[in-house]
């Protein structure tokens, strides 16, 4: 037996051919990205055209474009885009009828932020929150798509974390009390002020309350509530009185939040494009499971889901609910997407995002469930290296980020990098990860560096014991929050890793919570603050100092790889730079990267090829794992 033909970090890392396509509400055309000049553009096709009709209507050669939508104009698409990944979002427009002419920056404001929505009771127009007016709020504007002009409708008195549009044209609000209980309210245009529909706890909704979509008579808002139960569910707010309704529930799953942290990640409600009545939703556990509510889409649903045995992601449909595009997650076919006409019932596979990746040469990913210490159900993934028998292997523990989020079956191309060279790979879903019910997330409250870290060695121990993993040879790699862990694991178990890659991580968490930017401060009550502590509190800041890795470098002799975006808002450059610092201060030896164009994770393929180099080599000199 031998492991499968070596995998080259560029076939892996490297722009897809095509991704993320969706049809126009006319049925006609499909706007998708793929690459130019290195980066990911827009393009747009006929349906039943071929790659000759294509045309690139976007033109971005610095930092590939990730986020666009359809207007209800056949003229004009919008999509967003940031400065070197400062998560300063800004609404750019393209003239699809001219897409030689330059795209317009529709919220031309230095150092400001906007998010968009395209309610359909405004034709021609969005509704765009921006924090033009001040850095720390967000106020809500209506956007002229065609002129560029944007009028205020709502200005934020202090509070509101984001806005809703409705297709009846109201306008409202989730805003935070002083003590942390979320609000939900309505803005009354007329007396210019907000009036609360509900108040819940906020402790429940650690990262505010998601999903929230207005019905299409706008009496009511769909909503994600745990509101007695473990478990978040759909339920209906009345907007008049407050009161909830039962809409949907899973018996043993949670309505799938993932898209609250990943925007690329489908919404968990399904919508019809036309009436924008709810047709099903997402719930994820070990694999995603949709329930449809509407009898037309249930049939739908059905069909699609014959033409792949991954689960259903990017779903798009025209306006009369018959020609669907749908993409797929799996974790060996990433991202095959399909055309698929209801009213004839044919389809046609519309592309392969990574043709040259064959299924053979990737390893499956495998839910396993793993006890921690105290009696808490971990839900993992296992990826084994294919061609090897599953003993003693080099292993690599990877640790998600957030943490209010969670790891999930996906291609995952560093996964597969991992695999591919010989490595087990284990991802553990630890205390204070999303989706498994509320009690499982609070049980992360003050347990930073220590029980939510008990968790991953409860994982490392599970794999030796079982035979998996060679106990010599295990190496901790993670971005952002997994960061904060790679750095913890050498910390406080220095004993029990090989080797170690901080990714955008935390060394200090309270230098970390002093430096986050504006636009994340609105819900640190509920999450950062409930879970860790607040710095300005001299007692809470002592113990947070005691937590971080900063104040134990001493500890740390295993080898360490950091990497760092010059430009990450929420993570700045000084949580590597003091760490590296303190480390070469001490004559400790540790490899750093830094790149100047990139933010809180790298999105420029040449970048993410760069580092992915890099770990390829750490990991092998270290694991003793093949490298290209």
């Amino acid at each position: 037996m031998a492991l499968p033909e070596l995998i080259t970090v560029e076939d892996l890392f490297s722009p897809p051919v095509k991704a993320g396509a969706t049809i126009s509400p006319d049925g006609t055309r499909l706007a998708y990205l793929a690459p130019w000049k290195g980066r990911l553009n827009v393009w747009v096709q006929p349906v039943d055209g071929t790659e000759d009709d294509a045309r690139c209507v976007t033109a971005d050669e610095t930092r590939s474009v990730l986020s666009f939508d359809w207007t209800d104009d056949p003229r004009w698409l919008l999509y967003l885009q940031d400065d070197g990944g400062d998560e300063n979002w800004h609404v750019f427009r393209v003239d699809l009828d001219d897409p030689d002419a330059d795209a317009v920056d529709l919220t031309p404001f230095p150092g400001r932020r906007a998010y968009l929505e395209l309610p359909a009771s405004l034709p021609g127009k969005a509704i765009v929150a921006c924090n033009k007016r001040t850095e720390e709020l967000l106020d809500a504007y209506e956007l002229d798509i065609a002129t560029g002009e944007m009028t205020m409708i709502a200005e934020n008195p202090g509070g509101v974390a984001g806005w809703l549009s409705g297709r009846s044209g109201q306008l409202f609000a989730m805003s935070l009390t002083a003590d942390g209980n979320a609000v939900v309210q309505q803005w009354d245009r007329a007396a210019a002020a907000l009036r609360t529909i509900a108040v819940y706890d906020g402790t429940d909704y650690p990262l505010g309350i998601f999903p929230m979509v207005v019905t299409p008579d706008g009496t009511g808002i769909w909503m994600g509530s745990n509101e007695g139960s473990d478990l978040t569910r759909i339920v209906r707010l009345d907007v008049a009185t407050g009161a909830q309704f039962a809409v949907d529930a899973h018996p043993t799953l949670e309505v799938d939040n993932r898209g609250l942290v990943a925007p690329v990640v489908p919404q968990p409600l399904i919508q019809d494009r036309r009436t924008g009545e709810l047709l099903g939703v997402r719930y994820l556990g070990e694999r995603q499971e949709i329930r449809a509510l509407d009898p037309h889409f249930a049939e739908v649903l059905a069909a699609i889901e014959q033409l792949s045995d991954g689960d259903v992601g990017l779903l798009s449909s025209d306006l009369s609910g018959q020609r669907w595009v749908v993409g797929f997650n799996h974790d060996r076919r990433p991202g095959h997407t399909f055309f698929y006409d209801h009213a004839t019932g044919q389809s046609r596979p519309l592309y392969r995002p990574f043709p040259h990746l064959e299924d053979k040469t990737l390893a499956p990913m495998t839910p396993v469930t793993i006890p921690s210490r105290d009696g808490l159900e971990l839900h993992s993934y296992l990826t084994l290296p294919p061609g090897v028998p599953p003993e003693n292997l080099p292993m690599v523990l990877v640790v998600h980020g957030g943490p209010w989020a969670r790891d999930w079956w996906r291609f995952d191309p560093e996964v597969q990098l991992f695999a591919n060279r010989g490595y087990a790979v284990l991802q553990c879903n630890f205390r204070g990860s999303t989706g498994y019910g509320k009690a499982f997330v609070k049980a992360a409250i003050g347990e930073f560096a220590g029980k939510m870290h008990d968790d991953l060695i409860d994982a490392v121990d599970w794999a030796v014991a079982r035979g998996y993993a060679d106990p010599q040879r295990v190496a901790i790699y993670g971005g952002s929050y997994g960061g904060y862990a790679a750095l913890v694991g050498i910390t406080f178990t220095p004993d029990v890793f090989a080797a170690a890659v901080d990714y955008v991580g935390i060394s200090s968490l309270a230098n970390f919570m002093r430096t986050l930017p504006p636009f994340v401060r609105p819900n640190l009550a509920n999450n950062w603050h409930l879970f860790v502590g607040d710095p300005s509190d001299p007692e809470q800041e002592a113990d947070m100092l005691a937590r971080s890795p900063i104040s134990r470098v001493d500890q740390i002799r295993t080898p360490l790889l950091v990497v760092q975006g010059a430009n990450d808002a929420r993570v700045v450059q000084a949580e590597s730079d003091n760490l590296v610092e303190a480390l070469r201060h001490r004559g400790v030896e540790v490899e750093y990267m830094v790149k100047d164009d990139e933010g809180h994770g790298f999105v420029n393929p040449d970048n993410s090829i760069d580092m992915y180099h890099a770990v390829d080599r750490f990991l092998a000199e270290h694991l003793g794992g093949r490298q290209q």
